[in-house]
């Protein structure tokens, strides 16, 4: 069954190749090219064009050699990145005479794709090129000569590094070899490698043709690298847009291969994924995404591009385009966290029981420079109504990238006076909130396979003992070891897992904390005095919103932000005695 269900297919003779082409969507819509890599056909793009299609003009064609393409006779010299150039041109012109095309590639697509939008043949037939896991062969040579010529030790621990990482390339050279493996058992292992090492899902793909399609691709390499490596073209100066979309975890290019590309690319928007080499099949809803954004914004002026990504603020290469779930989002470190992700690029449902509150951080969001931000309205203690959100929003907005397990209430007083009605609501909304999160959003991150984060509020309290919070302190170092316990379990599955612990920091749940076994007007004013204490500290939680977002790029398993909470967790570690010392000392309330 093939993978491009409803794609039109017509055959395209370009320099006695004649290759398969497939079309999807209105053909007067804009014009978006994928080119494949090595060793796929035109397939591995099936759920990239499908969620595409019903917006642009979707092609894919199988690369001479490949697929249902035919191939070069003799296979020597027929792959030179010149010929594919010739083909690229015939396949723009048979789908998008009068109109320039947006060209997008990955692996040996992308390869290819910098040859065309930096070669002066096809200037005027491309309008955008978005590039991923594919360098340009003339970018790289220099980028080794540059470093060979002048050698620290930092520049050659990156050649030796991307010359262990290309070992695959030195194989690919030898003669006859990877023929007869590819025909033999590694064509026939393929897939499961893929599945295993790369966590692609695998069904119908790859197709039957794969054996053939990579004992012939050999030559793309032979036919090119050598050549370009040693003589690389001092005038591979892209003359469009370029989108450079960077999986971090690709184990066979290193990140330090793009460091000097705004030399090659002045017009570059950087884009980054915690995931593998694979994207168009690990992805494909986050490349549709920003694929699209791309090629909208450049086709209406670069109107369409996100603020955070015109202006380059900081971590919109890594949250842009991605979808952020923030709980307790109304107000304080919620609403400042949702828009820090925001004015980051992502897009932000704010959560709250507080359906104003959530709706005018959805506002701010979007004003922001959100893509998209939707408020919801929960109890996050509620079981059932927290599943009922997770299949809402992945029904709606897809699976979730963050988590930020925030919403939380304060209680104080003394154990004895701490009523079992008082611990039910400190634990159904500080911990069961944030099981019930972890549960719902983070199975459906395990279920889509390619990673994620989740962060999940605990408090200084968390590892500092006192005598007037012992439920709300029991709640916060219950969600600690769960996150710890939590980050154990997801690590084998690419999911992070974050507490972050604020201190004193200047927000509303002071105003509406409880204070348990005092009568009504003793718990307002200290309420009042408790609110003005942390006014006077005056921590922003901008600050804390900050450290989130620092967190989740680094990956870091727990962040103590403010000065007391640093000092006490360093005695918690080193001087447990002190802090046992101060549990016992009544703040003077």
């Amino acid at each position: 069954m093939s993978l491009l269900r409803g794609a039109r297919e017509r055959w395209v003779r370009t320099g006695g190749i004649e290759l398969c082409v497939a079309e999807m969507g209105d053909p007067d819509r804009p014009t978006v090219v994928l080119v494949h890599g090595y060793p796929d056909s035109k397939e591995v793009w099936s759920e990239v064009a499908r969620r595409l299609a019903d917006r642009f003009h979707v092609v894919l064609y199988d690369v001479r050699g490949h697929g249902r393409s035919t191939a070069p006779v003799p296979l020597r010299g027929g792959f030179t990145l010149e010929k594919l150039t010739d083909d690229f041109l015939a396949v723009a012109d048979a789908v998008s005479r009068d109109r320039p095309v947006h060209l997008v590639g990955h692996d040996w697509g992308s390869v290819q794709g910098w040859e065309f939008a930096t070669v002066g043949r096809t200037r005027g037939r491309i309008a955008s090129f978005t590039s991923m896991s594919g360098p340009s062969l003339d970018h790289f040579g220099h980028w080794m000569k540059e470093r060979v010529a002048r050698p620290t030790p930092r520049r050659v621990g990156q050649v030796l590094g991307q010359g262990a990482r290309s070992w695959y390339v030195y194989l690919l050279h030898t003669p006859v070899l990877p023929e007869l493996a590819w025909r033999g058992p590694l064509g026939k292992r393929w897939p499961g490698l893929l599945r295993r090492v790369e966590k692609v899902p695998t069904d119908g793909y790859p197709t039957g043709s794969l054996p053939q399609d990579a004992a012939r691709g050999a030559w793309l390499y032979r036919d090119n690298v050598r050549s370009r490596m040693l003589r690389p073209r001092p005038d591979a100066y892209a003359h469009v847009p370029v989108q450079l979309i960077t999986p971090t975890g690709d184990a066979f290019l290193s990140e330090r291969l793009y460091d000097d590309l705004s030399r090659w690319a002045p017009r570059l928007v950087r884009r980054t994924l915690p995931v593998k080499h694979w994207v168009p099949r690990t992805r494909p809803d986050q490349l549709a995404a920003w694929i699209a954004e791309f090629v909208t914004a450049h086709e209406e002026g670069g109107a369409a591009l996100p603020p955070a990504v015109v202006s380059g603020r900081r971590y919109a290469d890594r949250f842009g385009g991605q979808l952020v779930v923030v709980t307790g989002a109304a107000g304080g470190i919620g609403r400042a966290t949702a828009l820090a992700f925001a004015e980051a690029g992502a897009r932000v449902v704010a959560v709250d029981r507080d359906a104003e509150g959530a709706a005018r951080t959805a506002d701010q969001a979007l004003r922001a420079g959100a893509p998209g931000a939707w408020p919801e309205v929960v109890d996050v203690g509620d079981e059932q109504a927290m599943e009922k959100l997770a299949a809402r929003v992945a029904a709606e907005y897809g699976t979730v990238d963050v988590l930020v397990n925030n919403a939380g209430i304060g209680l104080s007083g003394s154990f004895f006076d701490t009523t079992a009605d008082d611990w039910r609501k400190v634990l159904d909304v500080n911990l069961l909130g944030v099981v019930h999160g972890c549960r719902f959003f983070g199975r459906q991150m395990v279920e889509r396979g390619q990673g994620g984060h989740i962060v999940n509020t605990a408090s200084a309290a968390a590892f500092q003992p006192t005598r007037l919070l012992p439920a709300y302190g029991a709640s916060k170092a219950a969600v600690l070891m769960l996150s710890e316990s939590l980050r154990a379990e997801l690590a084998g599955r690419g999911i992070g897992v974050t507490a972050i612990c604020p201190g004193f920091v200047n927000t509303g749940i002071t105003a509406t904390a409880r204070f348990a076994g005092v009568p009504e007007v003793e718990e307002r004013r200290l309420r009042k005095r408790t609110a003005g204490l942390y006014a006077r500290r005056n921590y922003p939680p901008e600050k804390v919103a900050a450290a989130i977002l620092r967190a989740v790029a680094e990956n870091r398993p727990l962040v103590p932000v403010t000065p007391e909470a640093r000092a006490a967790h360093l005695l918690s570690r080193f001087a447990p005695g002190a802090l046992r010392a101060l549990a016992r000392v009544r703040p003077p309330l």
